[in-house]
């Protein structure tokens, strides 16, 4: 300030000098809020979080789950059910479309003689939709009908011919009999290869030609009363043969569509005659001896075996698409038998009306609790003429001990055990495996760092050297070690997962002090003779807890994914339903029964996902330096 300024602040009139609040008392004003604990404002503002709120009721949610569902669960996980395998998640009824309890299935072989796909269970069968085509195939399948008869000559060397032969049959002189061939020319793929056949009548052993050696394979009728009248005979026991040559250097083919034998209609052995030959080539392939080597009625054999072979050629089936419905297929209505003494118990409980002098049609559903849809048959006691049984249509349900038809929410796996109440009883084991192991891990880890970040020196050389030695060994190695020696329970899983598991807290516990010792409030609290347990645990410590418990809380779902991977390389626990022994069960049906595997890794996605969320909320909750902020 020069002279100048001194002088004008000199001339100030004591005027201008007055007391801003003359009239009233100044004093300190009372807070008009209440005093908040740290605890509180760590909730305010964790719930201020909206994705850790969310993530902490996702948690919540499968934590309940995972304490009532295998307490209050109907369904029994210890017993093997092998009715109820690989049914479908199923929450609504049937016909929804979505998480019914059915299954779409494409390209199935459709069997037209029960009108259903091929082992099927007819009723069970929904939206069913047939090929308009038929798909040829060359292969004999019970579900399949026409094409040719392939007879093949493999005698490559050219020199025997082989035989095809019908089964034998009785030919008189009284009657007009006739052999009606086709052949598969037009069909014929192998026409490199086509064969020179001929077709024989073998008449008691003696054989009488048809058509001699030929490459025509037009269709041709042949009288067979004609050839018998010309060899002298009333009556003969016959087969039709056909002979095929060799070819020299490759196979030899022909294909028969059909060999259909008739006679006048006052022929007696009509019947005979229809069995003996085939219209349907799949259907005469496919017959064959049985058991005891007897042959049935219509089986055309080769009469050479080194080089006779008989196959099948275009024949057709249809495919399907169509909707399964797994429980009606497990479930559904089954014919039961009933005692007399079981159909009395239900009248007296007043579930049905029943008069066996009427019969099946006098039977009356009155409740739900009778096992019994509709009588379809009784049978009489022939000595008292009073009711013997009854069989009847009865719900399958019922007979496996069920009130209604049950409904598994998330499937059945391949023992028929409901997943649902599996996956969280196995999750319970593991949660409570993560929840010890990071128990231990956090409280060991959180004082070895502390001790070794806060005293430094040769101290933290020390410990720091054993922990790098520790965890030089591969962890797999020693979780290994330990289940070999100890066994595959729990006790060795959560002994060996808490050898190594503590260091990454102490590794982080340690970071923290090392960043905190050296700030002023501590300098402040060690110059004013706080002790060293009360530096650590009062001053550094809480201002660390944000970082160490983000990063800890991840050890709970790490846990049970190690307890996961253990699982898929067969060291999982032994005797004991966990979620990664689930999962490494059920790992083969990934592709045919898929929901065995994508819920319960949905699950645990989100259990890994909510800890993570939920730890980032438990970081800022508890950060002192943020106590008091909007954020």
């Amino acid at each position: 300030m020069n002279e100048q300024q001194f002088e004008q602040y000199q001339n100030i009139p004591d005027s201008k000098f007055v007391f801003a609040q003359q009239d009233s008392n100044i004093h300190d004003k009372k807070f008009d809020t209440k005093a908040v604990s740290f605890a509180r404002d760590s909730f305010r503002r964790f719930c201020k979080n909206k994705s850790s709120v969310v993530a902490a009721v996702i948690l919540g949610i499968i934590i309940l789950f995972a304490i009532f569902v295998p307490m209050f669960s109907t369904h029994n996980i210890d017993a093997v059910s092998p009715k109820e395998v690989f049914l479908e998640p199923k929450l609504f009824d049937t016909g929804t479309g979505f998480w019914d309890g059915t299954r779409k299935y494409t390209r199935i072989v459709y069997d037209s003689v029960n009108e259903t796909p091929a082992n099927f269970y007819k009723g069970a069968v929904l939206d069913l939709k047939l090929d308009e085509e038929p798909t040829l195939i060359d292969q004999a399948l019970s579900y399949g009908s026409g094409g040719y008869v392939m007879f093949e000559n493999q005698d490559v060397s050219g020199v025997e011919p082989a035989t095809l032969s019908s089964d034998s049959f009785t030919v008189t002189d009284s009657g007009h009999y006739k052999a009606d061939v086709q052949f598969g020319d037009e069909a014929n793929i192998y026409n490199e290869n086509i064969g020179e056949y001929r077709i024989l009548l073998n008449v008691n052993g003696e054989q009488a030609t048809l058509r001699d050696w030929s490459t025509d394979y037009s269709a041709g009728q042949f009288d067979l009363s004609q050839t018998l009248r010309t060899l002298g005979l009333d009556s003969a026991s016959v087969r039709l043969q056909f002979e095929l040559k060799a070819t020299e250097g490759a196979y030899s083919y022909i294909l028969l569509k059909s060999c259909l034998f008739t006679a006048d209609e006052d022929v007696e052995n009509t019947e005979e005659l229809q069995t003996v030959g085939f219209t349907d080539a799949t259907k005469m392939v496919l017959l064959s001896k049985d058991a005891f080597g007897v042959t049935p009625k219509g089986y055309w054999s080769g009469i050479s075996k080194n080089n006779f072979r008989k196959g099948i050629y275009a024949s057709e089936i249809y495919y399907c698409d169509f909707v399964f419905d797994t429980y009606a297929n497990v479930y559904d209505s089954a014919e039961v038998t009933f005692a007399r003494s079981e159909i009395d118990e239900f009248i007296r409980n007043g579930w049905c009306k029943y008069d066996e002098s009427v019969g099946p049609e006098s039977f009356e559903k009155l409740s739900d609790e009778c096992p019994i849809d509709y009588v379809t048959s009784q049978v009489i006691n022939t000595r008292t003429g009073k009711l013997q049984e009854l069989t009847a249509m009865s719900p399958r349900y019922r007979q496996m001990g069920y009130k209604t038809m049950p409904k598994f929410i998330f499937g059945t796996d391949a023992n028929g055990i409901d997943v649902f109440t599996q996956m969280f009883n196995g999750l319970r084991t593991s949660l409570v495996l993560g929840v010890c192991t990071f128990l231990f891990c956090f409280l060991f880890g959180l004082v070895w760092g502390a001790v070794s970040g806060y005293f430094g020196g040769w101290v933290d050389l020390s410990m720091e050297r054993f922990t790098d030695i520790l965890g030089g060994v591969p962890w797999i190695v020693v979780m290994t070690l330990c289940i070999l020696h100890l066994g595959n329970n729990f006790f060795t899983f959560f002994l060996a997962l808490c050898m190594t598991g503590w260091m990454g807290t102490a590794g982080i516990t340690r970071t923290q002090f090392y960043r905190f010792k050296k700030q002023e409030h501590v300098l402040a609290a060690r110059t004013l003779g706080a002790s060293d347990w009360r530096l650590i645990f009062k001053h550094i410590l809480p201002n660390s807890m944000g970082t160490i418990i983000t990063s800890s809380v991840l050890m709970i779902p790490s846990v049970i994914y190690s307890e996961a991977t253990l699982a898929y390389l067969n060291l999982g626990l032994k005797g004991t339903s966990s979620f990664g022994v689930m999962l490494s069960e059920n790992q083969q049906y990934i592709q045919s029964h898929s929901y065995l595997i994508v819920i319960p890794s949905i699950v645990m996605a989100l259990l890994m996902i909510s800890f993570n969320l939920f730890g980032n909320g438990l970081r800022d909750a508890v950060n002192p330096t943020l106590k008091g902020s909007e954020g």
